[in-house]
């Protein structure tokens, strides 16, 4: 069945903004796109649209049309978002979709503004001296993520006792981007891994800018590998709290984006002048066999019959 009409989508605006929220999703996540296939179908159009309005946001602070302000472009992503809490229907379909999102799964309106907020501190030059501080950004742009994605994959229980697990997934991700992206980010004036436990290896921001190998970045960067590790293990423990249908979806994103740290490690941790990136073979043998159980129930459920 169509992922539209499963999650009872009829109205043609609406459909058109949630097939564009899967078009961003199909074209930037990768990863994320790959997983949300294993979602079942009635899920997927608001996992679509969660990752379009991110994406959305994150493109008008990381890549801006030349001559455009993304100061200003946020606030006017942040006055749509005033429209949706309102009631109203905003003038984007991304937020169109957003809008019947939020209604359909009672998501909260301080998730979004916790969001904007992170994405703004992006405007600036960026740099942590703690975990600590980071984690108050990380709480923005990535936390808020796993915790709005929460009722859209379900929960076996009260929904607060799989918050911290939905907050683990967002933060063990945002972790892995910050690690896969430093050379990128350090190009922006960005710095996200904390400078007191960089400086603990003599590492500074300086050291980091030459993007020479030096075996104290690579002591460094292994450190936050193994530290982004155990963020993994506690989002683990928060899948089997998800609705069975869901887990696979989740447990494959894991697979796939903790992927991103073996590379890292492959590559001896050079990468402030190339991106770790997981092979598309590699993707393919994880996400094919829950794929395959997905289609094969969602066929059988439909009243299909494989064919040889």
């Amino acid at each position: 069945m169509n992922e539209l009409d499963a999650a009872g989508i009829t109205e043609p605006a609406l459909r058109a903004a949630y097939t564009a929220c899967r078009r961003i999703n199909a074209h930037y996540g990768r990863t994320f796109f790959l997983a949300t296939r294993l979602l079942p179908a009635r899920a997927r159009p608001a996992a679509h649209t969660l990752y379009g309005f991110a994406r959305m946001a994150d493109e008008l602070v990381d890549n801006p049309s030349p001559g455009s302000d993304p100061a200003a472009e946020l606030d006017r992503v942040a006055a749509m978002v005033d429209v949706v809490f309102e009631g109203g229907t905003p003038d984007d379909p991304v937020l169109v979709a957003l809008s019947d999102t939020v209604r359909r799964y009672g998501l909260s309106r301080e998730l979004f503004d916790a969001f904007l907020k992170s994405m703004r501190a992006d405007l600036k030059p960026v740099e942590y001296t703690t975990f600590a501080e980071l984690g108050e950004y990380m709480y923005g742009s990535a936390a808020v993520i796993g915790l709005q994605m929460l009722p859209v994959f379900g929960t076996v229980g009260p929904l607060a006792d799989a918050e911290p697990g939905a907050i683990a997934l967002g933060e063990a991700f945002q972790l892995t981007n910050f690690l896969r992206d430093v050379g990128e980010d350090l190009d922006r004036g960005r710095l996200y891994l904390p400078a007191a436990e960089l400086a603990a290896f003599g590492v500074s921001r300086e050291l980091l800018e030459r993007r020479c190998p030096d075996p104290r970045i690579r002591a460094a960067l292994a450190y936050f590998v193994a530290r982004t590790r155990a963020v993994y293990r506690r989002a683990e423990a928060g899948v089997a709290l998800l609705r069975p249908e869901s887990r696979p979806c989740v447990r494959t994103a894991l697979t796939l984006y903790e992927g991103i740290l073996d590379e890292i490690v492959a590559l001896d941790y050079d990468i402030l002048t190339r991106r770790a990136v997981v092979p598309k073979r590699r993707r393919l043998v994880v996400a094919l066999p829950p794929l395959a159980a997905v289609w094969a129930s969602e066929t059988f459920r439909g009243g299909r019959r494989l064919r040889s």
